[in-house]
Order: C-alpha cells, then sequence, then structure tokens
C-alpha cells in the first residue's frame, strides 16, 4: 500500500485547532500526486501524453480530531479503474502515530486531454502504472455510469 507521512503545521489547523478539512485535502493530494510522479506520470510524461488528472467528488469521513505534534500517514489505495483507464477511484485512509484510523475519503476522477478539453483513456504504459497501485478489497471495474451515481447535475442560477 502506497503511504505518506506528513507533520501538522500551525496553518493545517483551522479554528477549533484541530486539522482543518482544507489539510486532508491537500495531504490527500500531496499523497496522490506522491504516487503518481513516482510512477510514470511526472510533469514531463503528462505533457509528452497531452493529458491531465481531474477530480469528479471527494467524500471525507471524519472518525477521530487530530491535534498538531505528532505526524500522521495518508495511505492510498485503487478501489475502481475503467477497462481503458479513463475513470479511476481511490481511497485514502488517515493514521495517528499509532496507526489508528481517523479519517478516510472515497475519490473519483479521470483523465482529460489538455487540448480538445475532453476525458480520454489512459496510454497503455500509463494505465499498467496505474493499475499497479494496490487494490482495495472491493476493486471493481468503473463505467461512465459508476460516474453518475449520485445523480448530481449543474443547475444554474435563477435570478
Amino acid at each position: 500500500m502506497y503511504v505518506k507521512e506528513f507533520d501538522i503545521r500551525w496553518s493545517d489547523l483551522d479554528a477549533n485547532r484541530h486539522l482543518a478539512n482544507s489539510a486532508f485535502i491537500n495531504f490527500m493530494s500531496h499523497t496522490r500526486m506522491g504516487f503518481l510522479m513516482e510512477n510514470g506520470f511526472g510533469q514531463k510524461e503528462l505533457g509528452k501524453h497531452n493529458i491531465g488528472p481531474v477530480v469528479f467528488y471527494e467524500h471525507v469521513y471524519y472518525f477521530k480530531e487530530i491535534f498538531a505534534g505528532k505526524p500522521v500517514k495518508v495511505s492510498l489505495q485503487l478501489k475502481g479503474l475503467s477497462e481503458d483507464g479513463k475513470y479511476f477511484e481511490f481511497i485514502h485512509n488517515f493514521y495517528d502515530h499509532k496507526g489508528r484510523n481517523f479519517a478516510s475519503c472515497e475519490m473519483m476522477g479521470g483523465w482529460i486531454d489538455l487540448k480538445e478539453r475532453k476525458l480520454i483513456g489512459l496510454p497503455s504504459e500509463l494505465f499498467e502504472n496505474l493499475n499497479s497501485l494496490s487494490h482495495t478489497e472491493d476493486f471493481r471495474t468503473l463505467t461512465k455510469e459508476d460516474t453518475r451515481k449520485f445523480s448530481k447535475k449543474p443547475k444554474d442560477l435563477i435570478d
């Protein structure tokens, strides 16, 4: 399983002096990008293929408060991947210095062609690199329908 460790800084705390929501999001993003960069998804490689990652949603579940003073660890596992690599779903778990799970996050995203601004499947070598990430026990092959499971659609502001 891929894991990164973080020290909690003053800027990671909120008004209640515990780990802020924005810090959770930043730690997860840093963990994901760490794995991707270490596995062939650096700026040079993404530029070569003219692609970039996009986030569809992040659902964070908080179990316990965490305060400054001890490091935390954030894991990354692959929960789902479409056959062409266009869609992916990650699970992040947060652990305190004693290994206790204090939060979890389900995150879904995809890959976008930066010129066409449309979702695109991964080149085979990048697909294999992403698929090498540790899988969750409930790993599944994703379809476009999985990206719509919450039935959220944009609603324009009405004057």
